[in-house]
């Protein structure tokens, strides 16, 4: 009788001797390399991306105008003589001047100030508020998850301009750029939260959080300390790519004459200002609307970088 093990007639198995295969060199593995992480991933995909290396320096370049807007142009934004209406453009002066005798140059320079201000605190305040609902929501469950979700439902039947148009016009008698930042983010959390709470979810259910607890951490030491920060990559991509639409937001406000206080240098009022020279003058228009389309596109750009590099499929195709 033979033994269980003994393979039948055509059933043999032929086992290599172990020095004809030498796969050691193949699986071994580098205990002295350093430890890496999802965003030194990242990272390493950045560096190499044309994409992220040109709207990077695009955005400093940008964000060193706004900062120090006087190494451009020694021009006062504000000062207009109706002398130099409409005048073409001549040394100092790149850009002409517009209807009312201000610097079209002057002005594309210091607005640049006003919409990075306006894009940046405005996607910090959305990215905290609602990543936090959003991320409460999710870990929690039940009727914590039932009760936010509703009111995420809430704010996001309404339309961003509309809602933004709404609340402006009941409180016109006080305009600042701190009050349309709010404004703005009052409207604008919604999709944030939303991307938070499934990302919590996903995040929630790992290894990493059963092991946390299991150790005695309480639930909102594993929220804040494992939880949000292995489901912050989406809300950052998020966050990079709607900081455009907000800085195009306060530009379509300010067209519309619902946005900043008169005396703010804004390139959405400058452009209200020469649409009724389109016809005649549009280079007037031009100027403020191409840094407003650059400025835009430059965030996008980064953040489909960003996306890409966070995005574990895209990196290994």
């Amino acid at each position: 009788m033979t033994s269980p093990n003994t393979p039948l007639p055509g059933q043999e198995r032929y086992v290599a001797p172990v020095e004809e295969t030498p796969l050691h060199a193949v699986d071994a593995i580098d205990e002295n390399a350093p430890a890496t992480s999802m965003w030194a991933d990242a990272w390493r995909t950045l560096r190499k991306n044309p994409l992220f290396i040109i709207s990077a320096l695009v955005i400093l370049f940008i964000a060193f105008v706004a900062l120090f807007p006087r190494i451009f142009t020694s021009v006062d934004p504000n000062y207009c003589t109706l002398d130099y209406s409409r005048n073409l453009p001549s040394a100092g002066h790149p850009f002409g001047y517009d209807m009312q005798g201000c610097d079209i140059y002057s002005r594309v320079i210091y607005g640049t100030r006003t919409s990075l201000t306006v894009g940046i605190a405005t996607t910090l305040l959305v990215i905290i508020f609602g990543g936090l609902i959003g991320a409460i929501a999710g870990y929690f469950g039940g009727w914590v998850d039932a009760l936010l979700s509703r009111l995420v439902d809430i704010f996001y039947a309404v339309p961003l301009l509309l809602g933004a148009i709404v609340v402006l016009q009941m409180f016109r008698t006080s305009t600042s750029i701190w009050k349309i930042v709010l404004v703005m983010a009052m409207f604008g959390w919604v999709s944030i939260a939303r991307i938070a709470r499934s990302s919590v979810l996903e995040a929630k259910n790992l290894e990493f959080n059963t092991a946390s607890t299991a150790l005695g951490s309480t639930p909102a030491r594993n929220l804040f300390r494992h939880i949000i920060p292995n489901a912050l990559a989406p809300v950052l991509v998020v966050g990079t790519t709607s900081l455009a639409s907000y800085i195009v937001l306060e530009a379509t406000l300010s067209f519309l004459g619902l946005g900043m206080p008169s005396g703010t240098v804004s390139w959405g009022g400058d452009i209200s200002s020469a649409q009724t020279m389109l016809r005649t003058q549009p280079m007037i228009l031009f100027y403020p609307s191409v840094a407003l389309a650059i400025t835009a596109l430059a965030f996008i750009m980064l953040g489909d970088a960003v996306r890409d590099a966070l995005d574990p499929k895209s990196r290994t195709e």
